[in-house]
């Protein structure tokens, strides 16, 4: 029962995780201006009067609203109005015309390399994930299926997992506490501000959550892969 338990995991379950860990994080990284504008960002700037007025909540504040992600913006003048993207760009300038004159200047791009660092890392899992997939199908490849039972290919995959993991965890640990840092700065103004400050609130977004889960997703092929290169280690000293 374990062995078959065991199989299924490594054959099938392994290879949808590591499938949905890919369209998570690419999902993240290509919102909002390539897709998704208004569902899915890392930092959000939206009405709400919940800094400016102790009860205030933000319900039925109406004003611009603006959308952050690692290739660029989207932005809408109110609640009803239309969503407008800048063109993506791994060094994106963000458009923030929409906010009012009196609100803090100082939500800035991240540093050009981070989203470099995430489409590298997305081109490795890419890679990692038909590898791993492959090679975890391999029984069932006929004849095919000897080339990626050898010690080599199983070595390269888990190396490609491990550096495509480290390098977009990394890349998006440095764009939350960029991120985070930002929405401090921006909240802090505007409640020192006080009642003459916009009626805007920032906050980190649903982005996170899904590079969270996908990256948690990601460690079980991962560990999966590592622990074939172990086992593989095993029986050759032995």
């Amino acid at each position: 029962m374990i062995q078959g338990f065991s199989k299924a995991i490594n054959q099938f379950l392994a290879p949808l995780l590591s499938l949905t860990s890919l369209l998570l994080v690419m999902f993240a990284y290509l919102a909002p201006v390539v897709m998704l504008p208004t569902q899915v960002a890392l930092l959000t700037v939206t009405p709400s009067a919940s800094l400016t007025q102790p009860t205030g909540d933000g319900a039925n504040v109406d004003g611009p609203s603006i959308f952050l992600g690692p290739l660029g913006s989207c932005e809408r003048p109110n609640n009803g109005a239309g969503v407008n993207c800048s063109a993506p760009s791994v060094s994106p300038h963000y458009d923030l015309t929409v906010l009012p004159s009196n609100a803090p200047d100082l939500l800035s791009a991240p540093t050009a390399t981070t989203p470099v660092f995430i489409a590298i890392s997305l081109a490795l899992t890419i890679v990692f994930f038909f590898l791993f997939t492959l090679t975890a199908l391999r029984s069932k490849l006929g004849k095919m299926g000897s080339f990626f039972d050898k010690p080599p290919v199983q070595r390269y995959t888990a190396w490609i997992g491990l550096f495509g993991f480290m390098i977009g965890f990394t890349a998006f640990l440095v764009l939350r506490m960029w991120f985070g840092k930002a929405v401090e700065d921006f909240n802090g103004a505007i409640r020192k501000s006080g009642s003459d400050s916009p009626q805007l609130v920032a906050n980190t977004s649903n982005g996170f959550v899904m590079i969270y889960v996908g990256f948690a997703f990601y460690a079980v092929p991962l560990v999966c892969s590592l622990a074939k290169l172990h086992v593989m280690a095993t029986a050759k000293a032995a």
